[in-house]
This record gives C-alpha cells, structure tokens and sequence, in this order.
C-alpha cells in the first residue's frame, strides 16, 4: 500500500508539471472575446477607466460594463455589473470623487421605454445614482473643469416615442411617416425627422438642465474652456439645408442658457468631423483651440484630415501637419502648451505623435507595428492609450512618455490557451507596378513549402485599412488550414490622400488589380495553392468582391456580404446621397459614370463563381435590395448561390447567434468548395 501511495503520487506531481497543451481557435470563441473600449484617465493620472463589452449567449444580446485599473497595474476593480443591463462613456470628473456614465438602466421605468441618461457612481465604488431624465437620449458627457456642471449632447424625443405609447393605449394602427428632408435615412436610426442633437449644461448642485445653443441644428463634441467659462462644440449650423454636405465647422459659445455661438473656422471644407472622434482641445492657457482640418467636400472621405490650430478668440487657422501625407485624430496639449500629442494612420498601422503646438517636425513617441486607437493625457504627463496587435484584441495601456507603453488591462487572457496564426506583412507590386501592401495570416504550424488553400479578404471603407490588430474571422480561417490573404488596395487609408483618391468615380478600376496582385503575391511566395482560392467581404469588400469575380474566373467560391452592385439602385434607398452627388455626380447628368460603377451587375454574365450572399434585413447603409438583386441576376444565370437574410439585423451585425451563424456559414462555405466539405 505504502509503495502504490508513493507512485501515485509522484504520477499526480509528474502531471502537475506538465504544460496545457495549446489548441487552436475556434468559431465559439468569439464569444469569449472581450471588446474594451473608450480608456479614460482620472486627473491625478492614477487611475484609469474604460468600457468592456461581452456577449452573453442565453440572452443572445452583448452587455457593456465599467472597469477600472491603477495607472501601475497593481489593482483592477469593474465598477458596474447589473445583469442584462449596459454602461458605457465613463468620465472621470476633475476633483477625483467621481465617474459619469450613460447607461439606460430601468430605474423603474418600462425597459423597452428608457433611453440613454446620466449616471454618476463615487469612484470607490458603491451603488450608481441617475442624475438626469430627458425624454430624448443622452450621447456625450464633459465634466466642467470645476467638477460642478456636465456639458450633455441631449437628442431630441422621437415623435414615434409618443405615438408607439397612444397607439398601445387606443389599439390603433402606426401613423404615416412623413419626410422632407434631403437627408431622410440612416442605419440604425431609420427614418430622419426633425429630431436634433442639442447642447445642454447640467448644474449638479440644481439638478437642472439648461439648453446652451438655440436654433435647429445638431451640436456634437462639447469641449469646456480652462476657465470653465466657454465651451467648444462641432456643428453644420452655418447654413440652414446643411443635410446636403458635411461642411462641419467648429464653434464657441458661452456657458449660458441662450447663448449665440462664434464660428471659429469657416473653411469651405469638412472640420471636425464627428465620426473622427477627436474632440476640440484648448490650450491650457485657453489662447488657442486644436482640431482636425478636413479636405474639400468634393474628395470627401478620400481627403486626408490634418491638425491645425485656431485663436479662440478667432482668426486665421495654422495647419500644422501639411507637411504629412497621412490622417491625424485625437489631439491633447501637453501641459505647458509647448507642443500637441495626436495619433497617426500609418500604412497598417496607427502610432502616438508629437508636434511642437507652433509648428515644426512630427516626433514618433508611441507605437509600433500595432495599432493605437485611442489616446488621453493629464497634466501629470501621464496618458492611457487603446493599442491592439495581431495576436491580441485591443486592451487599455498606461504610457508615462518615458518608457514603452505597458498593458494594464487583461481582458483576453483567455488567448494565452490558444495557438494563432501567424501574420506576415506584404509588399508588392500591382499591374501598372503601384506598389501594395498587406499581410498574410498563416494557419498554426505552418512550414514553409507546403501549399495552402487561401482566402482573400477584403476590408470595407473603401476609405479604410486592414491594420495591424487582431480578427477573429482572420484567425478562424487560419486555424481551419487556410492562408488568409488581405491588402490594402488603392482607395485604402493609411499611404496619403494620392492613394486612397485613385478610386474616385472608379470604384474597381485600381482596386481590382491591387487586390489580384495580392493573390500572386501569395502564390509567388509559394503560400497559397493556385487552384484553390476562395474570396470575401462585407460592405465594400463585397462591392469589391462582386468587380473581382465579374473580372475573374480563378476562385472556386466567394462570399458577399451587405454590398452594392447595381449603384443606380442606391440612389434614394440608402443614406450615401451625399457622396453620390459629389463624387458621382447626379444620375440623370452623369449617367455613364453610374452605368461604368454598376459594372458586377451589368456584366453579371462574366461571373462564373459560386456565392454566398449575406445581408441584414433592416440594413440602411447597404439596403438588402441591392444583395437581393446581385443573388437574382447569380441564380438566374445557372450558378450555385445562396442568400441568408438576418432578421432585423442592420449593416453591421451584432446579435451573438447571428454573428456566429454568419462566421458558420462562411467556413462551410469555403470548406465545401476547397476541401470537398471537409
């Protein structure tokens, strides 16, 4: 007895010893996958606060909590956690004692009622109190710099708020929409009505809210003055049809009820664009105002934005990244006012800058081959920064300006299980020898030599880029046995305003044969197999998809999801009118242009590939029609196709199971026509 006790014992220490073997990532863990977001930095720079969102596959819905973690590491809290319930937005307030959020937490109210308010919970922690009851949502908050008043972007109340609630009451039937906009629809939103987005200052002493800017437009990105005395704001509001451009111009205005604002810029161009998330910043001497400074209306998302500078008092803006042929966005000022921190888009990858604030070299100070998202400063020089990497989803990093950034949140931990694969970075030349470039992500284990199957994917935008951070289709498709191929064609950010302009009214032109080139590439390499080539892509990578298969024969199956190839059909139908207009030009004048744009539809007889159509059924950004119609003209022609229409889904999915039902069908997908079903 003695003698078995020993060996089992050393059996089960033997064991104890022995690595977790490492397995390889499968479609479920997407839902292991942690989003973090929004990282925010207390003013003494000691704590730093972000958002993490998770799936939560019972309820099939994701849900957003608060954390918090010591600028050093040494201590993480989560802050908020009631169930089936999100926070988001957390804001620090100057003096330390507290943290704002929004959140449509219940209260009492009918969950299917609320809205967006604000919330306010004591930084050590305790149960969160609700400050504010608009009837409209609350979408940003800015503490005042005495910590006594919050600036609010506050919508307006939907009528059809009301009227779902009459119409509950007398059982009667929804009440006609009507339009008389130019700009009448949006994803998500739906049908545009007279509803704004309005500047309010919350006094939390008085628990009141008073209207800061009168008139009928929409106001976004509130920025507090030093002195607490002024707030900046972003607006269309120069002209009375500003649905027709995206003419945004940044504006002052005092921090009083009724107050008229001053136009600070007034360049016939796009400044401060709201969904480039950088907000106004003044000067700690409140002398001066940092922004982003678009291109003109005509080249709209293809112009590159650079960062100026304007008197708050009004004048003539400095432009002080001309000089760099590359999209700028969230400007801090560092303490003493000498010079100005922002975040670089820079071929593949996005990286922490410097720029003395009167002008002179762009210093390198933060970044590598990854890709920083987000970045906030204090006056202790102390900055928590968002940074994603091939191998790991985005976490919260601390940067004290001297060392290299270290991570401080730990959310995807659950990675170090898992064995990804690996991602090379590509270089090479297209047709007319434009050079390209991209990465190749190759399945675990992988030598050299052996011919893979291969997926090209292709990113949307077009005004965008496959960066360097990690994707979990990507390393799904490697770990299935596939090389994933991806570029960044010409219409791609990241390699200055020349490039991402070379698909201007020519929506595949270049496009085309930059993504082909890529294929080669990987063939040349001696990575993929040539005779086993699959493609896909959502939103513009669909676009691009259908001109690649309409173009040529080589892939033995592609995926299309939520793309446009009849462009005619969009004019009206989706919420890109403005683009239309001005990069197209209208229909009835520039008919050919269109014609030449719809190319995949009107040439449908070309395509000889098998496809997989996708798209969500509520989608106004892409509408499901223009997916209906590619499907049709594919089945009509004899070829093996398949639509799948997610219910209520709008461009982007998000419900868990559908997102994992579209991952599912993707790989059977190409599965079936590279391995035979495999």
């Amino acid at each position: 007895m003695i003698h078995r006790t020993f060996s089992l014992a050393l059996l089960f220490a033997c064991c104890a010893v022995l690595p977790v073997a490492a397995r390889n990532i499968t479609i479920d863990d997407m839902f292991a996958e942690r989003d973090v977001t929004d990282p925010q930095i207390s003013a003494d720079g000691n704590w730093i606060a972000y958002a993490v969102e998770t799936s939560d596959t019972k309820a099939d819905e994701n849900y957003t909590h608060i954390w918090m973690t010591r600028f050093d590491g040494a201590r993480t809290i989560q802050l908020t956690n009631r169930a089936h319930e999100s926070e988001s937005t957390p804001r620090f307030s100057p003096d330390g004692k507290s943290i704002a959020f929004l959140s449509d937490r219940s209260d009492g109210a009918e969950k299917d009622d609320a809205v967006d308010q604000v919330w306010l919970i004591d930084r050590a922690g305790g149960e969160a109190q609700r400050l504010t009851g608009f009837k409209g949502a609350v979408s940003d908050i800015v503490w005042s710099p005495d910590s006594k008043k919050l600036a609010l972007i506050v919508e307006d109340a939907k009528p059809e708020d009301k009227k779902k609630k009459d119409d509950d009451a007398d059982n009667s039937k929804p009440k006609p929409i009507q339009i008389d906009r130019f700009y009448f629809k949006e994803d998500i939103t739906g049908y545009l009505g007279k509803e704004r987005q309005h500047l309010y200052v919350f006094d939390l002493a008085t628990r009141k809210a008073e209207r800061i800017v009168p008139g009928e437009f929409n106001e976004y990105e509130p920025a507090w003055s030093p002195d607490g005395k002024s707030i900046a704001f972003v607006s269309k509001r120069a002209r009375a049809d500003f649905d027709r451009d995206e003419n945004w111009d940044v504006y002052v205005v005092a921090a009083k009820a009724n107050s008229q604002p001053r136009a600070l810029t007034t360049y016939p161009g796009i400044d401060n664009e709201p969904d480039w998330s950088s907000y106004p910043a003044w000067s700690p001497d409140g002398k001066t105002i940092a922004y982003i400074q678009g291109g003109p209306l005509k080249l709209i998302e293809y112009a590159v934005h650079h960062l100026a500078t304007v008197p708050a008092s009004g004048g003539k803006p400095t432009v002080l990244t001309a000089a760099l042929d590359r999209n700028v966005m969230q400007p801090t000022w560092s303490a003493d006012g000498k010079s100005i921190h922002f975040i670089v888009e820079d071929d593949r990858a996005k990286w922490l800058a410097s720029i003395p604030s009167g002008g002179g070299p762009v210093q390198h100070i933060a970044g590598a081959r990854n890709a920083i998202y987000n970045h906030v400063a204090t006056s202790q020089g102390r900055e928590a920064l968002l940074i994603g990497t091939p191998n790991a989803p985005m976490e919260v990093f601390a940067f004290d300006g001297k060392s290299a950034p270290r991570q401080i949140s730990h959310q995807n931990d659950w990675l170090k299980g898992v064995t990804l694969g690996t991602t090379t970075e590509t270089s090479f030349k297209s047709k007319d020898g434009t050079e390209v470039h991209g990465y190749i992500v190759t399945p675990p284990g992988w030598h050299a030599g052996t011919r893979l199957p291969a997926i090209l994917s292709i990113h949307g935008g077009p005004v965008d880029q496959w960066d360097l951070t990690y994707d979990h289709s990507l390393q799904t498709f490697a770990a299935q046995g596939y090389a994933v191929i991806v570029a960044n064609p010409r219409g791609s950010s990241g390699r200055g305003e020349k490039y991402a302009a070379a698909l201007y009214a020519d929506w595949a032109g270049p496009a085309v044969p930059d993504v082909l080139a890529a294929v080669d590439d990987a063939v040349k390499r001696g990575i993929a197999d040539p005779n086993r080539l699959c493609l896909e892509g959502w939103s513009y990578g669909s676009i691009l998809t259908n001109y690649v298969i309409a173009s040529d024969t080589r892939f033995k199956c592609a995926i299309s999801g939520a793309g446009i190839s009849n462009i005619l059909a969009g004019y009206g139908t989706d919420e890109y009118v403005r683009d239309y207009e001005a990069e197209l030009g209208p229909p009835w004048k520039n008919t050919d242009v269109w014609l030449k744009n719809s190319f995949p539809f009107l040439h449908a007889d070309r395509i000889k590939t098998p496809v997989l159509f996708m798209g969500g059924e509520k989608d106004f950004n892409v509408p499901l029609l223009n997916v209906e119609q590619m499907y049709q003209a594919v089945k009509s022609l004899g070829l093996e196709s398949q639509l799948i229409i997610y219910p209520g889904q709008y461009h982007g999915l998000r419900q868990p199971s559908d997102l994992k039902d579209r991952l599912t069908r993707d790989v059977a997908w190409v599965n079936k026509h590279l391995k035979g079903g495999k």
